[in-house]
């Protein structure tokens, strides 16, 4: 059997019922790789205890060129392989705490990317208090040390800038769980594209295009034309990944006006008593955030073994925001593109 039909097979074998959810915003999904150049990739949607359907939890942003792991989690390896996504073109990993369901798979990760002799460093965001864990973790896949050069340790200590990952800034701020835990955030500058028609309409073109974008000014049909006169400022995209957390202040700062905020629903409100004890929240609560920090698109994951049916929290995320993916294994879901009032300059 070809290997891209297999990979087609392995994927329809393993969609989970959250498929079948109603009332979400699934025109955005794709079950099949998809050769977006901007996308969610869900690995695992699981918290704790993975299930038939649900691999613990994991995520990969797909931004262009670049491909940024969120949480590897158990098993993490093996669903980027049915999900279509490559190892060795990782850029980036994100770790947003050191429980198990977020940092296992890492050591797999790690390994495959070395078998393949990758040329390009890879880089790692975690909490700095983990340092040791991930020392073991390090450890745990065996690779010559004289590669540790190609792994670019990022620890975080507090809120703030972290590094630049191709275009986008990366930022982060510790939450309120029961260990260590950061959020992060992913910031695209805005940028100035030239109108066709408005160089057309002004006589510009050739080489008079290239010099405006250069110098900012050209002459054109005996007047002068500044950049500024045929260029939009379109703004650039924001995500926020938010995982284990009870609400708090830090969280709203990372989602404030993102078009897309991934956040985990562990739990439903009838469960808000557990999801406050283990420092979690439910996806109520995580509708509210993204209600109330402006973001356009909410996509929930890291769901409690005990929600084997997504539609309760399908059901109790509705009650505060209504674009809500609630997300299922192995699924692709296109990014929105920007819209923060795109003006003319």
């Amino acid at each position: 059997m070809p290997a891209a039909r297999a990979r087609r097979r392995a994927r329809r074998s393993h969609a989970p019922v959250a498929r079948q959810t109603a009332g979400v915003a699934g025109d955005r999904s794709d079950d099949s790789v998809s050769v977006s150049s901007r996308e969610l990739v869900v690995l695992g949607t699981a918290s704790q205890v993975p299930t038939r359907t649900r691999n613990h939890n994991g995520f990969v942003l797909r931004l262009d060129g670049e491909l940024v792991l969120f949480d590897p989690g158990e098993g993490t390896q093996r669903q980027m392989t049915l999900a279509g996504v490559s190892a060795a073109r990782l850029s980036f990993i994100c770790i947003t705490h050191f429980h198990g369901d977020h940092c296992l798979g890492l050591p797999g990760v790690l390994q495959r990317r070395w078998l393949d002799a990758p040329v390009r460093p890879i880089g790692l965001a975690y909490p700095a208090t983990g340092e040791d864990v991930l020392d073991h973790l390090r450890r745990a896949s065996l690779v010559d040390r004289s590669d540790e050069h190609l792994l670019i340790r990022h620890p975080v200590h507090g809120e703030g800038p972290v590094t630049e990952v191709g275009s986008f800034r990366l930022t982060a701020a510790p939450l309120d769980h029961t260990v260590p835990a950061v959020g992060y955030r992913l910031d695209e500058a805005d940028r100035s594209h030239v109108l066709p028609d408005r160089l057309a309409a002004l006589g510009v073109a050739g080489p008079l295009v290239g010099r405006l974008q250069r110098e900012g000014v050209v002459v054109a049909g005996g007047r002068r034309v500044t950049l500024d006169e045929v260029s939009e400022v379109r703004p650039g995209l924001r995500i926020a990944f938010i995982m284990d957390t009870r609400p708090c202040e830090a969280a709203e700062r990372l989602a404030e006006g993102v078009d897309v905020l991934v956040c985990e629903a562990t739990f439903v409100s009838a469960d808000a008593d557990l999801a406050d004890a283990y420092g979690h929240m439910t996806a109520a609560q995580a509708a509210r955030l993204a209600a109330t920090s402006g973001a356009r698109l909410l996509v929930l994951g890291h769901f409690s073994s005990r929600y084997p049916d997504p539609r309760v929290l399908a059901e109790d995320a509705a009650t505060a925001f209504g674009d809500v993916i609630v997300a299922h294994d192995l699924q692709h879901i296109a990014l929105p593109r920007p819209q923060r009032g795109a003006t003319l300059r």
